[in-house]
């Protein structure tokens, strides 16, 4: 079966280590929290609002491993009011778990869906 995940991240300034870190440990968390190992993604697409410009997040990724998955970026699209300097991600994988794809959002990137996260740990609760 093919799913899905969300999440994203605040990324405080517009430097390329944070934008990279910000991305590594985002990937992390979401492959932690719904038990996804690397050979079992099929892609990774990064968003980024148009303030992040110093680096990419699949770069970033790339330079700690992640050789056989696809990994792209694009700019998000720009809302007037949206929240500046975050990165966004959907990760599709294979899976064979019924379990459903849980979303992760971390630092004040919770605030984008206050539906699906814990305030008090600042990523998706479980």
């Amino acid at each position: 079966m093919i799913r899905a995940v969300r999440g994203a991240v605040g990324i405080e300034h517009n430097r390329e280590g944070e934008i990279h870190a910000g991305a590594q440990k985002l990937i992390e968390e979401i492959l932690s929290q719904n038990n996804i190992a690397e050979t079992d993604l099929i892609s990774i697409l990064f968003s980024v609002t148009r303030d992040l410009t110093k680096g990419n997040p699949a770069t970033g990724l790339r330079s700690n491993g992640f050789a056989e998955v696809p990994l792209f970026c694009v700019q998000e699209a720009e809302i007037e009011g949206a929240l500046p300097k975050i990165l966004r991600v959907l990760v599709t994988y294979g899976t064979e778990s019924n379990a459903a794809p849980v979303p992760v959002y971390l630092g004040r990137a919770v605030s984008l869906r206050p539906d699906l996260t814990d305030p008090t740990e600042g990523k998706h609760g479980l």
